[in-house]
């Protein structure tokens, strides 16, 4: 199974830090954050790892090259200044991922979500998407979604006045679930994930571990005191 780290976004809330470092590349606990991603995927077995790239691109591809020093290879998917959102950034680079279930993480969180479970996992026979969800943090208490944990596996709802989840930005995806979806077409992955929630196509699981969606200075601060 193929991994792809998402490392296009600006990182508007971030800034100033954002304007001469690409979010990834921040700093918690003595390391960039992308890299506590690499390290940990590495360790779980992962060894082709796929990096898109808008904002400040370059810094990334010359602080991590072709990845060899974690013992993964890294190919590079680069996209236009403004980048082209979750889902159009996972449609870009499709041609790098292949044509078997691949593993997203979003490059600007910190979790100890055990990457083994990916390749242990892959996909139930009518599932195309699986998300690992949390508890809502106090920044995100409407959540995203409801996951029924009555079914095997668990099936993602839609909100809808029950209780709901937050996305950790962790998921297992078909490459067919991007196939509407065109190359260089910008797009956010939400709309995807409510045409295909209804349809029973959208499994998921629940996270009780740690998990950082490092969205502000002050939640890098803080990250970066607790791994210090």
């Amino acid at each position: 199974m193929k991994a792809m780290i998402l490392a296009a976004g600006r990182g508007d809330r971030m800034r100033p830090l954002t304007d001469r470092t690409p979010k990834p590349l921040l700093v918690a606990g003595g390391k960039p954050l992308i890299v506590w991603h690499i390290e940990r995927l590495a360790a779980a077995g992962f060894t082709e790892l796929v990096i898109n790239h808008a904002h400040l691109g370059e810094q990334l591809e010359l602080v991590l090259g072709d990845g060899r020093r974690w013992g993964v290879h890294i190919a590079w998917s680069a996209e236009p200044p403004g980048a082209l959102e979750t889902a159009g950034g996972i449609a870009q680079a499709l041609p790098l991922l292949g044509d078997a279930p691949f593993l997203v993480v979003n490059g600007d969180i910190w979790c100890d979500w055990d990457f083994r479970r990916a390749l242990a996992l892959g996909l139930a026979p009518a599932h195309l998407a699986h998300l690992v969800m949390m508890a809502n943090p106090a920044h995100h208490a409407g959540g995203d979604f409801g996951l029924d944990e009555t079914r095997t596996p668990a099936q993602l709802t839609l909100a809808g006045g029950g209780p709901t989840l937050t996305y950790c930005g962790i998921g297992v995806f078909h490459p067919a679930f991007f196939a509407g979806v065109p190359r260089g077409s910008v797009m956010k992955l939400r709309p995807l994930l409510d045409a295909a929630i209804p349809r029973g196509i959208v499994s998921g699981e629940r996270h009780t571990g740690r998990w950082v969606d490092v969205g502000t200075p002050e939640r890098l601060a803080a990250l970066d005191r607790e791994l210090s």
